[in-house]
């Protein structure tokens, strides 16, 4: 039986639960589809934009969180590959929200970078985990560092 590490059951239980605001996040999306909530088109663009990113990348995290604990990381290696896909679900829409916040707004505001910052975290998340997991299954058969 395959049982999360301690680390993996708490970044696990704090993205669900931080799944949650993304429920309140689809509210307040039907609001201003609904058009019960002023919005510029480029704030309803940017809160889809939040939104789909937010459910996604924190539905990849759960992925990430478990198969870290699959190919045994530990280590800085073990915390990257299972909490930057995490962050990533909270710092891009983030971005996405926060710099299209404001009456009226029509463009980004200097909140713009979150976005590039989640990316950023996003790719060195999957860069460890995926890269960790091709290299044991490339290794060969036996090999002392190979984990089952």
């Amino acid at each position: 039986m395959f049982t999360l590490t301690r680390p993996s059951r708490i970044a696990a239980g704090s993205l669900l639960l931080a799944m949650l605001g993304i429920e309140v996040g689809g509210n307040y999306i039907l609001q201003l589809v609904q058009g019960s909530a002023p919005a510029t088109e480029f704030q309803l663009t940017f809160s889809r934009a939040g939104h789909g990113h937010a459910g996604s990348l924190a539905t990849l995290g759960l992925a990430t969180i478990v198969l870290t604990d699959a190919a045994g990381l530990s280590g800085i290696r073990g915390q990257v590959a299972r909490w930057a896909v995490p962050a990533s679900a909270l710092l891009m829409p983030a971005g996405f929200f926060l710099s299209s916040a404001g009456e009226g707004a029509t463009e980004p505001n200097t909140l713009y970078p979150l976005i590039y910052v989640g990316a950023g975290t996003l790719a060195a998340g999957l860069v460890t985990l995926g890269g960790s997991l091709l290299s044991q299954g490339i290794r060969p058969a036996g090999s002392a560092a190979e984990t089952p």
